[in-house]
């Protein structure tokens, strides 16, 4: 796909390079779970994937991810700099980036064991949760060299968007997904049914995190050569930290380690309790199966949202610039409210039938579906907050203050474990819920901080118009559920033609009552999101 030059690009062309490449991308990782799902359904070696790969994955989401804080604090600082100066700040960079993270890989391989009990220590009390740790020991020594490659996907992810680079890093995360499904699929053939056998557990692991660092190596490669074709740095060992621009950027990144990846850390945190459930293993299996099922709409309005307002809000750091910022937040924010209230309300009342289309097959059983469906509705009564408090945090990096995010999520790490001990009893859903919870604190703590940074929001107009999205997505949800019910009624709850025209009746019902009451309401984001909507279904 050819990109407009940067001149004639506008802020609905950069949402529409971002969307579609990460539609794609994201269609290819729901690809992916569709096979790991099949292939291994809630078992062993699956559980013991997913407790080695926090750590990796938490470096990829926390520092290669898109709107992560390399990117943000990368395109903050570099989006009014040239292609020349701009690759001397990005080799010392990464340099600087690339020896911490060295350090890093060397630290897993060697202290492989203790890291899996700090991240797992539930697992050493069974015989299944010390079979699993065993997996999950070797799984990580194979996956740490993935933690410098995350920093150097994420460095290359900024510096090509300053670029106006977008369409090749939103595309390029679809690599690990192939890279995941041809493993697999190897491992299928050779063993087929039988790669879920205990006698075939550790095997079957290794070709997982495998698959996982092959897919990594494949996503940094390709940017590192669109980063060398824009004349962005290449593989120059450079360590200026007295230039300004790099004291900024790092001065941005540090904090926003934290602040960006509050979500993800608190879902490491939320698998770490699951160690000390019954069944460990399809615990911290359905958190992974529910949490893509929520991460994928959330990645793509993410992208259209955050990617191209973040510039925005840079641009209009300045104090006389703050009346348009501030009617740049509220558009933000209200469009985020206008695309994830209803879709959180569907997703929670069409939750299993969403499931059992996606993931029941071979090795993901009935069960199975029945424990991830109540896992999805648990996220997706949460979806607006998470994307709503992203929305805050980019203003926050825009205006050169990521101490406020830190400090905040310092304190809600904390009471996320809180509230996960809490809620421990209430089993896997009741650690989704502590998460949630946490992050509407969040939202409600930096829009406070930002009111007072600004000299006033206008939250009390945004609050009305968001309680009304809220109500017009609560009728939608129970029109949508009372029309799932008389379709089960007449069709039944089984069989994949039957659950499509199900999900797709009751859930198509919805987005119209939805859409009849939200056009009612005048919020003029509504229409923007309808208007930008219409127009890429015309196209």
């Amino acid at each position: 796909m050819t990109e407009p030059s940067p001149q004639k690009r506008s802020l609905v062309n950069i949402a529409s390079i971002v969307a579609i490449a990460t539609l794609i991308s994201k269609v290819f990782g729901l690809m992916r779970q569709v096979v790991l799902a099949a292939a291994f359904g809630t078992s062993a070696p699956y559980g013991a994937y997913q407790y080695a790969s926090i750590i990796p994955s938490l470096f990829l989401i926390l520092l290669g991810g898109i709107n992560g804080p390399f990117h943000s604090s990368l395109v903050s600082v570099l989006a009014k700099k040239d292609n020349k100066e701009s690759a001397t700040i990005i080799q010392s960079i990464s340099t600087l980036v690339g020896l911490v993270m060295l350090g890093v890989t060397i630290v897993m391989v060697v202290f492989a064991p203790e890291l899996i009990t700090l991240m797992a220590s539930g697992l050493a009390q069974t015989a299944e949760g010390r079979e699993v740790r065993e997996m999950a020991i070797q799984q990580l020594r194979i996956m740490a060299p993935t933690a410098w490659f995350a920093g150097m996907i994420g460095i290359g992810f900024g510096a090509l968007n300053a670029a106006d680079v977008y369409w090749l890093p939103s595309v390029s995360p679809l690599l690990s997904s192939v890279a995941m499904v041809g493993g697999v699929a190897g491992l299928w053939a050779m063993l087929g049914s039988r790669l879920t056998s205990p006698e075939n557990g550790a095997l079957a692991g290794m070709v997982l995190a495998g698959s996982f660092v092959v897919g990594t190596v494949l996503q940094w490669g390709a940017q590192a050569i669109a980063q060398q074709q824009q004349g962005l740095g290449g593989f120059k060992f450079q360590l200026d930290l007295k230039n300004p621009a790099v004291k900024k950027v790092l001065r941005l990144m540090g904090p926003a380690l934290f602040a960006s990846g509050m979500l993800q850390i608190n879902v490491y945190t939320d698998m770490q309790f699951t160690s000390y459930l019954p069944n460990p293993s399809a615990a911290v299996s359905a958190l992974d199966y529910a949490n893509l099922l929520v991460q994928t709409p959330l990645g793509i309005l993410s992208s259209m949202i955050l990617v191209p307002f973040l510039p925005i809000f840079s641009k209009l750091a300045d104090p006389q610039n703050w009346g348009e910022l501030k009617q740049r937040i509220r558009q933000g924010l209200l469009i985020t409210a206008t695309a994830m209230l209803p879709l959180g309300a569907l997703m929670m009342v069409l939750a299993k039938p969403i499931v059992q289309i996606v993931y029941e097959r071979y090795a993901f059983d009935p069960d199975s579906s029945t424990l991830v469906a109540t896992v999805l509705m648990a996220y997706a009564f949460g979806m607006f907050v998470y994307l709503g408090r992203d929305v805050m945090v980019r203003v926050f990096y825009a205006l050169g203050d990521s101490d406020t995010p830190f400090k905040i999520s310092i304190v809600n790490i904390g009471l996320n474990a809180l509230f996960d001990y809490l809620l421990l009893p209430f089993g896997v859903q009741g650690l989704v819920l502590a998460t949630v919870s946490v992050n509407v604190l969040s939202l409600i703590a930096l829009t406070y901080f930002l009111h007072r940074k600004l000299n006033g929001l206008a939250w009390r107009s945004w609050g009305i118009s968001i309680v009304g999205l809220t109500i017009a997505s609560l009728i939608a949800g129970g029109i949508s559920y009372w029309i799932l019910t008389l379709m089960q009624n007449s069709l039944g709850s089984k069989g994949f033609v039957p659950l499509v025209i199900e999900l797709c009746g009751a859930g198509g019902a919805g987005l119209l009552v939805f859409g009849a009451i939200a056009s009612q309401l005048r919020i003029p984001e509504v229409t923007m999101f309808g208007e930008r909507l219409q127009a890429k279904l015309k196209r």
